[in-house]
């Protein structure tokens, strides 16, 4: 695969021509968004995170909800510990495998879906763009990430 061309700009070091300025700046931005949507629900951003991965999900290990969520267990933990507080979910000893731990919601958990339906349209309502255009926007950033991760680069395989 041959490698992309990279254009040349006049300043390769201006802030505005970084990808990594760019995606901090629309993180912070779009997460800003979502802060007075999900407040009535007594939600984080990270926690609600967790919460569509269980909604989804449950139960599952902390394990394996670190890895979808892409978080270190470290940083997992007191985000569990705050939900399970909050009554929303329960960690406990798996049947399977004692060393692991199953997170699974509670009924109050499971309730607060409901309220959550409304978190998605709101925030395109927020943003004010086409959900077709958000979606195109999803799919690029999936792929930006991928390309990421990728130790070797798509052209060293």
């Amino acid at each position: 695969m041959a490698r992309p061309k990279i254009a040349q700009v006049d300043n390769p070091l201006s802030l505005d021509h970084q990808v990594c300025f760019a995606l901090a700046v629309a993180s912070r931005s779009v997460i800003a968004l979502y802060r007075p949507v999900l407040e009535p629900m007594g939600l984080t951003h990270p926690q609600y995170l967790v919460m569509l991965a269980l909604w989804e999900f449950e139960p599952v290990s902390v394990k394996d909800l670190s890895g979808m969520l892409q978080l270190e267990p470290a940083t997992l933990s007191p985000l569990l510990k705050r939900l399970e507080t909050a009554g929303l979910l329960r960690r406990d000893r798996s049947t399977e495998d004692e060393r692991s731990l199953a997170v699974s919601l509670t009924e109050r958990g499971r309730a607060l879906r409901e309220e959550a339906l409304k978190v998605p349209p709101a925030i395109v309502e927020r943003l004010g763009m086409d959900v077709d255009e958000l979606m195109d926007i999803h799919a690029r950033l999936t792929k930006v990430i991928a390309a990421a991760k990728d130790p070797n680069g798509p052209d060293h395989s």
